[in-house]
């Protein structure tokens, strides 16, 4: 009864939150809850769990509003992204879609892929020297200074709960001795999980040209993500204490809203550029079914509303019911 009550009011506070400022989108922090178990070993890989549905169109060849490609149930709700896929993680099954072909800037989301790449290449203890180059990014950074060391688990938590793109930049580079280097293992990494309509050229997002995926792409390199426990585990955190080599420390607040909100909700990925919009990989679990959702050129920050919506829509599609699920230790 209270964790039904629980959604229930979650459900509510979405209702609110639609009609009022985006200021009202993201909740204040609330105390670590305990982590969910990761998913079973056994599932299929990322190529196999999502084929594709119709030829991938040219860089250049977007369609306009009236050529749109949709495929949902009609109870589903609307969004607000340009395109759109969910996904359910255990059996592949597609349950959204809009567009999800559509070539465009992915803008942070793609620091999954990065995370992938640096997490495979394992020895997370080793420690890495800051340099210059890797301090020299905006906006959202860590704010660490060149000749500082710090492991690449520290690094790497600290780039999937806060997005910072400096870490990104001294991780890519201590991987592969450079960001071109690094981007080559990007795109190899992509093609591999079957992500062929995709160009990565930095390791944060930041805007570029010929750096580009779909929604499609983006949920074959979510899904390999979600896949990882240890990837898993930073992408649901509300947050992180940081402590620097000054011994000074730092809250690193989630970037993604949504892990604040419910236990519902297990992470993933927040983007943001001017050329990109607002763009959210984001993940819920309930009832023994994971969803995973792709959102791509979202246009105002409610789209974290838009996410909640649209994932308690496909658990409850699925027979699981979201209200199997508490809300964060916050009370609401």
């Amino acid at each position: 009864m209270r964790a039904r009550l629980n959604v229930s009011l979650c459900r509510l506070f979405l209702g609110i939150c639609t009609a009022c400022s985006p200021a009202l989108a993201a909740d204040p922090p609330v105390p670590r809850a305990q982590l969910v178990n990761p998913a079973p070993p056994g599932l299929l890989s990322p190529e196999v769990l999502i084929p594709r549905a119709a030829p991938a169109l040219s860089v250049g060849a977007l369609p306009d509003e009236a050529e749109e490609s949709v495929s949902f149930s009609a109870t589903a709700p609307l969004t607000v992204a340009s395109s759109a896929l969910m996904i359910d993680a255990r059996t592949g099954e597609i349950l959204f879609s809009k567009n999800p072909d559509v070539p465009r800037p992915v803008a942070s989301t793609q620091k999954l892929l990065t995370a992938l790449i640096v997490v495979g290449h394992g020895d997370l203890d080793q420690r890495v020297r800051v340099s210059p180059e890797d301090c020299r990014v905006e906006p959202t950074r860590l704010g660490f200074k060149p000749g500082e060391v710090y492991t690449k688990r520290q690094l790497l938590a600290a780039m999937l709960v806060h997005s910072c793109n400096d870490v990104a930049l001294c991780l890519a580079r201590n991987d592969a001795g450079s960001v071109s280097a690094f981007a080559e293992r990007m795109n190899a990494k992509a093609i591999a999980l079957g992500a062929t309509q995709s160009h990565f050229v930095n390791p944060n997002g930041l805007p570029v040209p010929g750096q580009y995926s779909t929604a499609r792409d983006m949920a074959r390199i979510a899904l390999a993500a979600y896949r990882n426990p240890l990837l898993r585990q930073y992408m649901r955190l509300p947050g992180l204490s940081f402590t620097y080599n000054s011994g000074r420390t730092r809250f690193l607040e989630a970037t993604n809203a949504l892990v604040r909100r419910s236990l519902i909700f297990t992470g993933m990925k927040t983007g943001y550029t001017g050329i990109s919009g607002r763009c959210l990989i984001s993940s819920a679990s309930s009832g023994g079914r994971d969803l995973i959702l792709v959102q791509l050129g979202g246009t105002h920050q409610l789209l974290f509303n838009d996410a909640a919506r649209l994932l308690i829509w496909g658990l409850d599609r699925g027979g699981a019911s979201a209200s199997s699920a508490p809300a964060r230790a916050n009370g609401t």
